[in-house]
């Protein structure tokens, strides 16, 4: 990781204070790595916030976050704002926001959202006088942390990678319009979520059957660098955790695919699965 903060940014000032939509595990992962910087305060606002404690904002506060009531206190004096909501309420955040953004401040949206879902948020945003910019995280942040891999678009998303980049972040801007990070992201979670379903579905079957040994010696013929039963528990664990995340994600997908004239039904059909694998560990 970079070291604390100590000069100013390229292109502008310092950042200071970055404000949170959403305090899921990415909010919670960011935060806790941007706080160890220096100089850097985190607010954070999430549904889940009970007005007098309760586990997330207690989470929150431990994290040495300031948890607000309402993402308008949050925002206040911030110099990003960081939009990481579930990806059906991509655009309602940014509508939200639109009411409370300052001229110049920075609405990065990290929702793993459709392209014109995004197109639209940007409107919002970019009419109340913020600079909104498209992020596409491309890869699971547990490990990572602040090191996976974002790609940024938007007017501004040069300046802003080179901002947060200096806090850590791997952000690339790959375009000044929004949309083409969205698409490169759902077309990959087509793939990743695609397969997680499948897999979900062949062991489940290949186990109550009592032939999963062959099933995976025989998928190892055709693909050998794979460890295929690590890879089916590990891809079972994700959609029992994150399940109803991806599951709207997968929806953001098949409205892209509508929106190109694609038949979307095989993407919905990967949503419903995700949500119903969710749904399995609940009544456990």
């Amino acid at each position: 990781m970079s070291a604390p903060l100590s000069g100013p940014y390229a292109g502008g000032g310092h950042v200071v204070k970055i404000a949170f939509i959403g305090f899921g595990e990415v909010g919670q992962t960011f935060a806790a790595e941007f706080l160890k910087f220096r100089g850097v305060s985190v607010s954070a606002f999430d549904i889940q916030f009970a007005p007098n404690g309760g586990l997330l904002r207690d989470r929150a506060e431990a994290l040495g976050v300031e948890a607000v009531d309402c993402p308008s206190e949050g925002a206040q004096g911030a110099d990003v704002v960081i939009s990481a909501v579930t990806a059906d309420q991509c655009e309602a955040a940014a509508v939200t926001a639109a009411d409370y953004i300052s001229a110049g401040q920075f609405f990065f949206d990290i929702n793993s959202a459709s392209p014109n879902t995004k197109r639209r948020a940007a409107v919002h945003i970019e009419i109340a006088g913020g600079s909104y910019i498209e992020g596409a995280v491309m890869a699971a942040v547990t490990v990572p942390k602040l090191q996976v891999p974002i790609l940024a678009g938007g007017d501004g998303a040069a300046i802003l990678a080179t901002r947060l980049n200096a806090l850590g972040m791997n952000i690339k801007p790959v375009a000044t319009e929004v949309g083409r990070a969205s698409a490169t992201k759902l077309c990959r979670s087509i793939i990743i979520k695609g397969l997680e379903a499948l897999l979900c579905d062949c062991s489940a079957a290949a186990r109550d059957s009592n032939v999963a040994d062959d099933v995976y010696r025989s998928l190892s013929e055709t693909f050998p660098s794979i460890d295929w039963p690590s890879l089916a528990l590990s891809m079972r664990e994700r959609v029992e955790k994150h399940g109803i995340r991806r599951a709207a994600e997968m929806r953001e997908a098949a409205d892209m695919l509508d929106e190109l004239g694609y038949d979307s039904r095989l993407a919905r059909a990967v949503a419903d699965r995700q949500e119903i694998g969710a749904s399995v560990k609940s009544t456990r």
